[in-house]
């Protein structure tokens, strides 16, 4: 990166809701003289979140751009190190913003959890962001670090053992939180889009949907990211909502890596539900629920009707419940010599929202500012491909636990 120019990190869409968090985040946390700005479309805006914003927040500059004026997004991207975007659905409005990041050779991270966006973005700005040096980051919130930096952890602790590869990895997952307006819009644009397109249902399928050359990926079954009910070690789980995303993260990222994990690795992730009676219920409700939220975003009538009880986009859930939230992810895993290890990685606050802030926040300020710490890889990347060792640093200092132990 030049050093030079007049931004070390830019936050775009910064008057969203997760947007105007990551700032609050940003200002009570990031170094001292650290060169942020603050960017949206709206200047009245952008003024109204700076002047909430507590030192030196509220001194920061604004940057007013629209993702469908590429002017001022070349112009956005070339002022800054680094920048990172919470405007979405990115389906809809985020490729122009990566097509010109990828062109300053701009660091850049985003929250996508959109399997579509993020494989048009891979397909079309890898070999420019190569190129240009710039780091292509996508899923820097809850979806997907927690899930891609647990694995990559694992990994290295069972290089160190010297036993051997990754095979069998799965994630129980527990959250509380809130229901974001921003993820059910993007849920809604996924269910369209598989609708009026067959090859995106085919691709949302794919275990190996984000892998960087599809023919080379192993012929390993996966898990099923929408397993039925059913215990492990005593305990009952249903699916989660985002396996079928944070599942092709991690996958992608053992494919960048060289399959360093292994080429027999088996990623899943569970929802956990509890044990006993209790657990079996819990398993089973959280299982029709997701179904039927699935069935009901793809049903003309029914899609009527959970329009007006969703939360729209731009709506999120009350600061006591992002302030209550938490999200835990214990992971169990073997290796290639039989070997077993645990992994648990949570954190407090809404996983996305209050944490996701965190999180985002963490990851613009490592490609931002830990240039010489991180792997030496530019193109379409992953958080655990492009800062690694670097955020798991970041995020631990910021009070989220990522510990591996040996079973």
């Amino acid at each position: 990166m030049s050093g030079d120019r007049e931004h070390e990190l830019v936050l775009f869409g910064a008057t969203s809701f997760v947007g105007e968090l990551t700032a609050d985040y940003l200002a009570r946390h990031a170094p001292a003289g650290t060169r942020i700005a603050l960017a949206g479309r709206s200047r009245e805006r952008l003024e109204k979140v700076r002047d909430r914003l507590p030192a030196p927040g509220s001194d920061w500059p604004l940057v007013v751009a629209d993702t469908a004026d590429t002017a001022a997004l070349a112009r956005m991207a070339a002022s800054t190190d680094a920048l990172v975007t919470t405007v979405g659905p990115y389906a809809k409005y985020g490729l122009p913003v990566v097509e010109a990041c990828a062109a300053a050779g701009t660091h850049y991270a985003d929250l996508t959890g959109e399997v579509q966006f993020a494989r048009e973005a891979i397909d079309r700005y890898d070999d420019a962001a190569r190129a240009s040096g710039a780091r292509i980051v996508h899923s820097c919130g809850y979806d997907s670090i927690p899930s891609d930096l647990a694995v990559l952890l694992l990994h290295s602790r069972v290089q160190a053992d010297g036993e051997g590869e990754l095979t069998d990895v799965t994630a129980i997952v527990r959250v509380r939180g809130g229901v974001s307006g921003g993820t059910i819009d993007s849920m809604k644009g996924l269910a369209d889009g598989a609708k009026a397109d067959r090859s995106l249902f085919k691709l949302m399928r794919d275990p190996f949907g984000l892998s960087p050359e599809r023919d080379a990926e192993p012929d390993t079954r996966q898990p099923s990211d929408n397993p039925a009910p059913h215990r492990v070690d005593g305990r009952w789980v249903a699916p989660f909502v985002m396996a079928s995303y944070n599942t092709r993260i991690v996958r992608r990222s053992n494919a960048i890596a060289g399959y360093a994990y292994g080429k027999g690795l088996r990623y899943g992730e569970v929802m956990g539900a509890g044990s006993g009676p209790v657990g079996a219920v819990t398993a089973g409700a959280i299982t029709a629920g997701l179904g039927g939220l699935l069935a009901g975003l793809s049903t003309p009538g029914v899609r009527q009707v959970l329009d007006r009880v969703l939360p729209k986009p731009g709506e999120g859930p009350s600061e006591k419940t992002r302030e209550n939230g938490w999200f835990r992810h214990d992971i169990e895993a073997t290796t290639t010599t039989g070997a077993r290890y645990t992994a648990r990685v949570s954190g407090s606050g809404d996983p996305g929202y209050a944490a996701t802030a965190v999180m985002l926040g963490e990851s613009g300020l490592c490609l931002a500012l830990d240039g010489e710490r991180l792997p030496a890889r530019t193109g379409s990347l992953t958080p655990a491909t492009a800062m690694g060792p670097a955020l798991v640093e970041r995020l631990r200092t910021a009070g989220h636990v990522y510990d591996v132990a040996r079973a």
